[in-house]
C-alpha cells in the first residue's frame, strides 16, 4: 500500500496563472487534510500568499474546512474571494 496519494488541484480566477505547475495533480502523504495542501501550495512560494489564505477551498465541488482528510483522486479547487461588479 503506499504511503502517499495523489490529488488534483484546480485554481481560479488570478491563482489560475499558476495551474500549469499542478496540472499532473499534487503528491500528499496518506491522511493529509486541506491544510496540508494549502500549506504546501504556500510552501512553493509562486503564488501569492494573502490570495491563497483568503481563497475558499472545495474537494469534489463541495466546500471544505481545512481539518478535511483528503483522499487520492480527490479535486481539490482553490477559490479566490469574489469582488463585486458595478453599480
Amino acid at each position: 500500500m503506499p504511503a502517499t496519494m495523489r490529488v488534483r488541484v484546480r485554481l481560479f480566477g488570478p491563482l489560475r496563472e499558476w495551474e500549469a505547475a499542478d496540472e499532473g495533480g499534487r503528491e500528499l502523504p496518506l491522511g493529509a487534510r486541506v491544510s496540508d495542501l494549502v500549506a504546501a501550495l504556500r510552501g512553493d512560494g509562486g503564488l501569492p500568499e494573502k490570495l491563497l489564505m483568503a481563497s475558499a477551498v472545495a474537494v469534489n465541488q463541495e466546500y471544505a474546512m481545512a481539518g478535511r482528510v483528503l483522499e487520492d483522486g480527490d479535486e481539490v479547487a482553490i477559490l479566490p474571494p469574489v469582488s463585486g461588479g458595478r453599480r
